[in-house]
């Protein structure tokens, strides 16, 4: 029997078994064998060149990159065009991209690499329509841009996310807060600093035994389920990415569904045929890759309002001196701040202090 044909039995297995208290044990360790399962999937044969096809293989460039995904001729190819200075064959046929387009986005002084990858089709997690290779190069983007068709409501956003989940890309989420150290010997050491009401030692035990960890420290910081605590074993399979659910042709829909699909969670409605909203699509983009700009000034000159520096939300003076050279940090000295990150203007700071968005900076080294 086959990979696929196992997965097959045990999501079939998983959906007639009942849910109640005396299954949770079964369907858990039913879960922990997917998830193996579907891992082993993902390895690349061998000779395989690590699964990567032609035309995937796209050096990352710029601040940011941005994916396009979704099922054929929902209007990909037509937003890279539109947002970009490149053209990707758009018509009213199915897969007119069957490549992996790059094009660049110039916004607010960063440059947002943003790819056209071809339209996925249903079971592209098991390999159907070169899915794997989209799904790979989905995999390294800081965000992703579900493109959908308005007119077909939200049943394709269902689709995609089930696709994405099975290959381990976790949307709009965060890790689970659990600890877990896998050790030579000493047993399983279990423990958590909130009441669990999904888990408890029995399980996580049982889960363990499945991927032969019998010795191991585990502490949950919060009620996490047995898919969670799956995705903490599985960690090097599993990818934490924003998402943007972008629905195209609002022109062809009611004002009452566009309202409907304006008002669900991390979704943006647009009309690439008439042109609506794109403008502020550009700005939801960079609002969802949680960028800042940070402007350097010299001694006794202007600041460079021309060419700021493009970081993360959150970064330091650290992170600073890394954009400006590897090696700055080992002779910083200090650095002066004007901006809304400042207590006073100008105000003498250190490598910890938090930068905020257009705050201009004037490092010093060591002489």
């Amino acid at each position: 029997m086959g990979i696929l044909e196992k997965i097959k039995d045990i999501e079939t297995e998983i959906a007639r078994t009942q849910k109640n208290k005396a299954t949770e044990y079964h369907i858990g360790l039913l879960k922990a064998r997917l998830a193996k399962l579907r891992a082993t999937l993902l390895e690349p044969k061998a000779g395989a060149g690590a699964g990567k096809g032609e035309g995937f293989e796209v050096t990352k460039s710029g601040d940011a990159r941005v994916a396009l995904i979704g099922f054929p001729s929902v209007g990909k190819s037509t937003i890279l065009s539109e947002l970009t200075e490149t053209h990707s064959e758009a018509a009213s046929y199915e897969f007119t991209t069957l490549t992996c387009i790059p094009g660049i986005i110039h916004y607010k002084g960063a440059e947002i690499q943003l790819l056209d990858m071809p339209g996925i089709i249903q079971g592209a997690a098991e390999g159907r329509g070169r899915g794997k290779q989209v799904i790979s190069a989905a995999r390294n983007a800081d965000l992703i841009l579900m493109m959908m068709d308005a007119t077909k409501g939200d049943t394709q956003r269902r689709l995609l996310e089930h696709e994405l989940e099975e290959v381990g890309i976790r949307l709009n989420t965060r890790p689970p807060n659990i600890y877990l150290k896998i050790n030579p010997g000493g047993g399983l050491a279990f423990n958590s600093t909130v009441q669990l009401t999904h888990m408890n030692e029995r399980m996580v035990r049982d889960i363990l035994k499945e991927y032969k960890v019998h010795n191991a420290e585990v502490l949950f910081r919060e009620d996490a389920t047995v898919d969670q605590f799956i995705d903490v074993i599985e960690k090097k399979n599993r990818y934490y990415i924003n998402c943007l659910y972008v629905y195209n042709k609002i022109d062809q829909i009611t004002i009452e569904e566009v309202n409907y699909l304006a008002h669900l969670p991390d979704s943006f409605v647009i009309s690439c045929e008439m042109n609506l909203n794109l403008d502020m699509l550009l700005e939801k983009i960079w609002e969802y890759l949680d960028l800042i700009r940070i402007y350097t000034k010299r001694p006794r000159e202007k600041p460079n309002f021309e060419d700021p520096l493009i970081i993360r939300r959150n970064s330091t003076i650290l992170d600073v001196c890394r954009s400006v050279h590897r090696e700055f940090e080992l002779q910083f000295k200090h650095a002066l701040v004007w901006g809304a990150s400042a207590k006073h203007i100008p105000q003498k700071i250190g490598l910890s202090h938090e930068l905020c968005d257009e705050d201009v900076v004037q490092l010093f080294k060591k002489i």
